[in-house]
């Protein structure tokens, strides 16, 4: 399974585990993925995605639809 949103396109993150004594091991930072149904009402159907936390909260704010036009917008 990989770990990346179907929305934002969030992946893991790589870095250093730096212990007490600072020695330096490497790490990875993984996205907080969810997976979760929406229902889109223009269409009329259900979908499965993979998403963020953050961008769950997004999408509680601006909904699904409005929030996929902002994404378009940006790129």
């Amino acid at each position: 399974m990989s770990k990346v949103c179907d929305l934002t396109g969030t992946r893991p993150l790589f870095g250093n585990k730096v212990s007490h004594s600072n020695r330096k091991t490497k790490r990875r930072f993984n996205p907080n993925l969810q997976k979760k149904s929406f229902f889109i009402p223009e269409t009329n159907e259900w979908i499965k995605l993979k998403v963020t936390a953050k961008a769950l909260r997004t999408i509680d704010k601006y909904g699904l639809y409005e929030y996929i036009k902002k994404l378009e917008c940006k790129c």
